[in-house]
C-alpha cells in the first residue's frame, strides 16, 4: 500500500508545542494556528512553527483533540515504507539487545532462532519506538495488534507485512495475528472499535513460558492485548521474598505474579481478582505448572475482601496489590489517589511484621510523585512504618520517551513493612 502524503502545512500557534520542543510528539488541536492546503484525516502533512520554521511530518485527524502525531522530524526523512521498516526494524534490534540476558537465561538451550519465536515481548510500543498510536505485542509465535490512531491504522497492513518480514530475516515464523483494536478510546479517532483475525484464523489460546513459569494467553477475549508482558521483571523481583512464604496477590488476573511466588516455593498463594474468567485462567495455568496444590484463586472484589480478611485476623508474608488504572484522565485523579490509598492501607494492614508489600501503579496520569506520596499517606493511617526495598517501571520492552509522557505508566514498589516503633 501507498502512504498518503498531502500537500498541507499546519502551523502552531505562537508560543505553543512545548511538549513536541520537549521531546514529545503529540500536538494538541488549541495549539494550532492554521493549515494551508488539502489533506483527509490520516494523511501525513508538514509541520510548521507559527513562523515557518519546519517542525517535522506528522499524521493529522481533525476528529482527534491530538491533532497531529508526529512521524518524523527531518525534512530529509519524510514518512515512506523505507522509513516504517527502519523504525520496525530499530525496534526488534533494541528488544533483542536490552532482552539478550533474558533470552540467554531463559531460552538459552535452544537455537537462536527458536529463542527469538518462543520469546514473548513487546515488539512495538507506539510513540516509544516512533510508530505513534500501535502496539504490537509478540506472544511467541503469534502477533496482537492493537491500533488506536487513523494514520497508523490506514497503514496497518503495511506495518504488519514489514514486522514479519523483520522477524523472518532472524527466522522467527509468526503463525497467526490478531486484532485487538478494541478500546473505547479508538473513538476519540473517530474510529470503530474492531478485533478479529488478520489473515488465517488460529486457535487464540496461545502458549507462552515466561520467567520459568508457562501460560495460556487468551488473545482473543483477555484483557487488552491477553497478557501483561510489562511486569516481566517485576514478577520475578519476588520471588527472592516468597520461598517458604504466605503470599496474597491482588488483582491476580491470570495469576502471574502468583505463580511467579508459588514457583519460588512459598508454602500457600491466594489470589484474588473481580473476574471469573481471570480466576479460571489462573488456575489452568497453576495446573499447567503443577502449582495447583500451593497457588489457589479466588473471585471477590478486592476492596471487599481485604476488610473481610483485616477481620479475620488473617496475616501474610507477602502481599502483592497489582490494581487496573484507577485513572485514565486527569479529571478522575483524586478520585483515584482514594482508591490506591485504601487498598495500600488494608493491603499493609495484612502484612505481618517485618513482611513485605509489592504494590504498583499502571496509570501515567498518577505521576511517581504522587504515587509515592499516596503509599506514604496510606501508611501514616494504617501506622505502619516502611522500608523501601527497591522501586522499579515497566520492562524494557516497553521503553520509556523522554518527553513523551505517556509513555512512563508503570510504578512498582517494594516495601518491608513494620508495625509503628
Amino acid at each position: 500500500m501507498d502512504i498518503k502524503i498531502s500537500d498541507a502545512k499546519v502551523f502552531l500557534r505562537k508560543g505553543q508545542g512545548r511538549e513536541l520542543k520537549a521531546g514529545g510528539l503529540w500536538v494538541y488541536d488549541n495549539e494550532i494556528d492554521k493549515v494551508e492546503g488539502s489533506f483527509d484525516n490520516g494523511d501525513i502533512i508538514e509541520l510548521h512553527d507559527f513562523d515557518g520554521y519546519f517542525m517535522g511530518y506528522g499524521i493529522i485527524n481533525t476528529a482527534s483533540k491530538i491533532r497531529v502525531r508526529m512521524m518524523s522530524r527531518k525534512q530529509d526523512h519524510p514518512v515512506t515504507k523505507e522509513l516504517l521498516k527502519t523504525r520496525i526494524q530499530n525496534a526488534w534490534d533494541y528488544r533483542k539487545s536490552v532482552m539478550a540476558g533474558y533470552i540467554r537465561d531463559y531460552l538459552g538451550e535452544l537455537s537462536e532462532s527458536e529463542a527469538l519465536t518462543k520469546l514473548s515481548c513487546r515488539l512495538i510500543f507506539g510513540e516509544a519506538d516512533f510508530i505513534p498510536g500501535i502496539t504490537i505485542d509478540k506472544f511467541s509465535d503469534v502477533l496482537v495488534i492493537e491500533s488506536l490512531a487513523l494514520g497508523t491504522d490506514k497503514m496497518k497492513d503495511l506495518i504488519i507485512d514489514i514486522c514479519k518480514e523483520v522477524l523472518e530475516s532472524d527466522g522467527v515464523i509468526i503463525r497467526g495475528i490478531y486484532e485487538r483494536s478494541d478500546a473505547k478510546v479508538r473513538e476519540l479517532e473517530g474510529l470503530e472499535r474492531t478485533k478479529g483475525f488478520i489473515g488465517k484464523e488460529f486457535d487464540t489460546k496461545v502458549l507462552i513460558e515466561e520467567n520459568g513459569v508457562k501460560y495460556y494467553v487468551d488473545v482473543e477475549n483477555g484483557q487488552k492485548t491477553g497478557f501483561f508482558l510489562d511486569q516481566k521483571f517485576n514478577r520475578q523481583s519476588i520471588r527472592g521474598l516468597c520461598k517458604g512464604k504466605k503470599v496474597l496477590d491482588c488483582f491476580t488476573h491470570t495469576g502471574s505474579f502468583a505463580l511467579n511466588a508459588a514457583a519460588a516455593g512459598a508454602t500457600s498463594v491466594l489470589g484474588v481478582d473481580a473476574s471469573e474468567l481471570g480466576c479460571e485462567q489462573a488456575r489452568e495455568n497453576a495446573e499447567l505448572n503443577g502449582l495447583s496444590d500451593v497457588a489457589t484463586f479466588k473471585c471477590a472484589d478486592v476492596f471487599e475482601l481485604l476488610p473481610s480478611l483485616e477481620r479475620e485476623k488473617e496475616l501474610y508474608d507477602v502481599v502483592i496489590l497489582d490494581p487496573p488504572a484507577f485513572t485514565k484522565s486527569r479529571a478522575s485523579i483524586k478520585k483515584a489517589v482514594t482508591g490506591y490509598k485504601e487498598i495500600n492501607m488494608r493491603g499493609m494492614k495484612l502484612v505481618k511484621d517485618g513482611g513485605y508489600l509489592a504494590t504498583c501503579s499502571c496509570s501515567h496520569f498518577m505521576d511517581e510523585e504522587l504515587f509515592l506520596k499516596t503509599i506514604a499517606d496510606a501508611a501514616r493511617d494504617a501506622h505502619k512504618r516502611l522500608k523501601q526495598v527497591e522501586f522499579r517501571q515497566q520492562s524494557m520492552d516497553h521503553p520509556i520517551l523522554w518527553g513523551g509522557a505517556a509513555s512512563y505508566y508503570l510504578k512498582f514498589v517494594i516495601f518491608q513493612v513494620s508495625d509503628e516503633l
